[in-house]
């Protein structure tokens, strides 16, 4: 009965995912779970740890954040309407909860400055954007992608994904090694052009690291026999960056970062399609522990 319950709110979080822009109302996102109001609000709490109003609320605000940093063609009051809030008055002060800074406080902070996943390093949470620690020194991420990165621009193919949901950076390797067991009797990571990935559904940029979500996933060009706890979803493809990486864990961050950078200066635009990351190996059997892994940004 748990994996139903896990299996339903994951189909409800990723159709949250897909309206943002839309009609989220208690009644319309209880019958895409097929439970009655009253009890997806329960189930909801107890499996995200969030309340499905609050959820939904702060998923629009971090999706009007991306617009406001990207997109400064938009007005504020345009942001505001798009998702759904009926006056910048409203708007503005729900972003400040979040943010404890004000939309056009946070537009102007982030001119000038590249998007990149990485976790935030901050005690205080969201807020941490505006912290020297996060703000990483641009000379020095260009030599790191200069000497540590193979870059390519590849077609990606369309596939599909089995996978198990990780919300926060807590717990994190426990998925890892619950989609790995799940494969290997399977056989899956012996098949060709079949991997271990990490698909991002929100941005460390503007998301609380405690509330990232992520799929950790098994890829591959067929359908596979997902069952409880792991699911299986279509994964379209499309043209993407993918930056070859031989590093520790720790340089992730740093890796990340400097992608985002050389995509912005070479004029790619990021499509609206999830970042990912596949990995090619075990880096406890690596000799220096270290992981080979691909970060793949989706452009247009």
């Amino acid at each position: 009965m748990q994996d139903l319950y896990i299996q339903r709110i994951n189909k409800v979080l990723t159709y949250i995912d897909a309206h943002l822009d839309g009609d989220l109302s208690l009644e319309t996102v209880a019958q895409v779970g097929c439970y009655s109001p009253y009890h997806l609000h329960r189930l909801f709490k107890a499996i995200t740890q969030e309340p499905l109003n609050a959820y939904i609320t702060r998923k629009r605000i971090e999706r009007a954040a991306l617009l406001l940093i990207h997109h400064p063609e938009f007005s504020i009051a345009e942001i505001a309407l798009k998702y759904g809030f009926k006056n910048d008055s409203t708007f503005s002060k729900t972003f400040k909860k979040i943010y404890q800074t004000s939309p056009s406080n946070f537009r102007k902070a982030h001119q000038g400055n590249m998007s990149k996943i990485g976790q935030v390093n901050s005690k205080n949470g969201p807020q941490g954007y505006l912290t020297p620690e996060y703000l990483c020194n641009m000379n020095h991420l260009k030599k790191w992608i200069n000497m540590k990165a193979e870059i390519q621009i590849v077609p990606m193919p369309d596939r599909y994904l089995a996978y198990v949901t990780q919300i926060g950076v807590e717990g994190l390797e426990q998925s890892f090694e619950k989609i790995i067991q799940w494969a290997l009797p399977k056989g899956l990571l012996d098949q060709q052009d079949t991997y271990v990935c990490r698909v991002f559904h929100d941005s460390f940029k503007i998301t609380d690291p405690a509330k990232v979500r992520m799929s950790i996933g098994i890829a591959a060009h067929h359908k596979m026999p997902a069952q409880g706890l792991v699911q299986q979803t279509s994964w379209p493809g499309g043209r993407t960056l993918v930056a070859r990486f031989t590093i520790e864990p720790p340089e992730f961050e740093a890796s990340w970062n400097s992608l985002f950078i050389w995509m912005s200066e070479k004029g790619y635009q990021k499509a609206d399609r999830n970042p990912f990351e596949i990995y090619h190996n075990n880096f406890n059997e690596h000799p220096e522990q270290k992981c080979i892994v691909d970060l793949c940004i989706p452009i247009e």
